[in-house]
């Protein structure tokens, strides 16, 4: 038995993400690199960290192996410790049966003996695919000075968007009378960020009807939420104003990414008063070789940079050889572009070697889709690929 908990997250780590294409065709998608030195991961896992929340369960299910060898014991973001810490949840097989996770609730659902090792007064449910820096012990403390059953994030956003999201309708007082999931007349603008707090007696109590409902999707958004406000539980909306942006798709994974660049960022990653901790490797410095050119990009540490960066990001160990230009694009670890390769409004990901006098993709201000190549990829001299592309085996 271990010693008790005021709060427990649960960390849904599990989606396959095939939005993301030729990025999470190996990989699971919380375990895509990000911003030139994260993976996106780090973002939820350091919260909990500054956040004080020191116990953490991440839930795993597509090709989970990166990410699991990636977690580790959770060391990088002090998450390794003898009471409590960082513990990987893959679905596994009990005495009667052996399924996968089959949605939000399912998996928390099968991971309830793990809650309660801790007897925790209170479960965060938290996703492994959004950029953002939040303190949920802020929300926590909401939570209890407003003796919720239930606590939801939300974000304002335009109210011509609504649509897109579930939308939480509520009183003068933040509490939530109606849950709307993608609305074609939204009637508000207050969007679920698919973070809650649950007392723990209910959070369990409604697992427990769900998982013998056999009509039931097994969905937080679809079927908890809407049958605790059925049964007039007390739901409370918490506003949250900061950045926030779910990394789904690879327009919004190249947008957050971008969000990094300039002289005053949308989204702050140097704030030392909310670090992000991550798990790297020990590298050399980046070598800027002479008659390169950077502008407005990050580049990360173990680069060889001797052609030009313009409005990129480059993650460690990538190698850019001379008389080539990466414009507008994400180039992830140790990627290689060839000697006179352009790189317009691309995703190149982990070890990819780009031949020489390639040409991939085209000005963003075409309005065509984003080009990506997919991991260990092997693109010959001379290729051209056009935009939109999405590669995920050798040429």
């Amino acid at each position: 038995m271990y010693s008790q908990k005021k709060c427990v997250a649960m960390l849904l780590a599990g989606g396959q993400g095939s939005r993301l294409k030729a990025l999470t065709t190996k990989v699971a998608k919380p375990a895509v690199s990000f911003g030139a030195k994260y993976r996106i991961i780090d973002f939820t896992l350091s919260n909990c960290t500054n956040s004080g929340i020191d116990t953490v369960g991440v839930l795993t299910q597509y090709q989970p192996l990166i990410l699991n060898e990636y977690i580790g014991n959770g060391q990088p973001w002090d998450l390794d410790r003898l009471y409590g810490g960082v513990h990987v949840l893959p679905p596994y097989q009990a005495k009667d049966s052996m399924e996968w996770y089959k949605g939000t609730a399912n998996a928390i659902y099968q991971n309830i003996n793990f809650i309660e090792n801790y007897h925790p007064d209170h479960v965060l449910i938290l996703s492994g695919d959004h950029i953002y820096k939040m303190n949920y012990q802020l929300m926590l403390e909401e939570h209890i000075r407003t003796n919720a059953d239930c606590t939801i994030a939300v974000r304002t956003v335009p109210i011509e968007d609504a649509s897109r999201f579930g939308i939480m309708n509520t009183d003068d007082n933040n509490i939530i009378v109606e849950f709307e999931e993608k609305p074609a007349h939204p009637k508000s603008n207050k969007a679920s960020m698919g973070i809650y707090i649950f007392k723990t007696e209910k959070l369990f109590e409604y697992l427990k009807k769900d998982a013998v409902d056999p009509k039931s999707s097994n969905d937080f958004g679809k079927n908890i939420i809407p049958s605790m406000l059925n049964a007039k539980e007390k739901m409370v909306a918490y506003p949250f104003e900061g950045y926030w942006k779910d990394v789904g798709t690879l327009s919004s994974l190249w947008e957050a990414n971008q969000d990094l660049l300039g002289d005053n960022p949308e989204f702050d990653i140097n704030d030392s008063s909310w670090k992000i901790y991550s798990r790297n490797s020990a590298s050399s410095p980046a070598y800027i070789a002479p008659g390169s050119k950077i502008v407005n990009s990050l580049v990360s540490t173990g680069t060889n940079i001797q052609g030009e960066v313009i409005n990129s990001i480059i993650s460690k160990g990538v190698v850019i050889e001379k008389g080539a230009k990466v414009i507008d694009s994400v180039i992830l670890s140790d990627a290689k572009i060839g000697a006179s390769s352009i790189i317009k409004y691309s995703i190149i990901d982990e070890s990819v070697v780009i031949g020489k006098k390639c040409l991939i993709g085209e000005d963003r201000a075409s309005g065509k889709e984003i080009a990506v190549i997919g991991r260990n990829s092997i693109i010959k001299n001379n290729t051209i690929i056009e935009a939109g592309a999405n590669i995920e085996e050798a040429k």
